[in-house]
């Protein structure tokens, strides 16, 4: 069922979207290559939440045991933080939910560790313009086909592909909701966008082949072929003035 927000949970919405986005602004920038941990980054995501009144909403969610998913070069999403020492050259995408006075939002960054190759930073620069390109075809009469296909066109045109078994969701009252967004598909197909919809839009970008495979944790997607991969994500909400993100600062 899909949950239409008045112009007042939108709001709500936007003040946890505020807050996320300051969140990953600073775990971004809080990165020392060599140094940092993944467990760093959720160890700090779970103090900034704390200070902000601010709830992680994946912790616990369908058991994930932590606050943020921390998925490294040719992780997809869902890695889970670690030991791991992030190296110069490594990409990561951080992704992260939160709940504030009972609304959700979600949104994910892909950042370079350092200094990175021309192609690593190349793939970045795709998938956070796919992620626009989506969001410009959240309008109200469109169809969640519209987002899915101009995000796949996009990104094919580049050279790169989509996650298929992977998509975007609605949020707002749930950290997840329907309808489903994937990032591949056709025009004019699929669910009606109506004016109070709030939709997670998240392409999932692979430098080659687009399947993927889930490690023996249960939680973490790798590229098939070994590849990088990148995601970016924002929490838009469909308004009669077109589209609204609300996972910013």
């Amino acid at each position: 069922m899909i949950i239409l927000k008045s112009p007042a949970e939108i709001e709500k919405i936007r003040s946890a979207g505020r807050v996320l986005a300051r969140i990953l602004r600073t775990l971004g920038e809080s990165i020392t290559p060599g140094v940092t941990t993944t467990a760093d980054l959720d160890a700090l995501a779970r103090l900034l939440a704390k200070e902000a009144g601010a709830r992680p909403a994946f912790k616990g969610y369908m058991g994930y045991p932590a606050h943020i998913c921390t998925s490294v070069n040719n992780q997809v999403v869902h890695g889970l933080p670690s030991g791991r020492v992030l190296m110069p050259g490594d990409i990561v995408s951080i992704d992260m939910g939160i709940e504030l006075d009972g609304y959700y939002a979600d949104a994910a960054i892909t950042v370079p560790v350092g200094e990175v190759s021309t192609e690593a930073q190349r793939l970045l620069d795709i998938t956070r313009q796919a992620l626009y390109v989506g969001i410009d075809q959240a309008r109200v009469g469109n169809r969640i086909g519209d987002i899915a296909s101009a995000i796949q066109r996009f990104v094919e045109k580049h050279g790169y592909s989509v996650v298929r078994e992977l998509v975007g969701h609605g949020v707002g009252r749930k950290i997840h909701e329907d309808p489903p967004v994937p990032n591949f598909g056709k025009p004019g197909r699929g669910t009606v966008l109506r004016e109070g919809m709030t939709l997670a839009i998240e392409p999932m970008v692979n430098q080659g082949k687009p399947q993927v495979v889930c490690l023996p944790d249960k939680w973490t997607f790798v590229t098939e072929d070994g590849k990088l991969s990148a995601h970016f994500e924002h929490t838009v909400a469909i308004t009669r003035k077109g589209p609204l993100i609300l996972t910013v600062e």
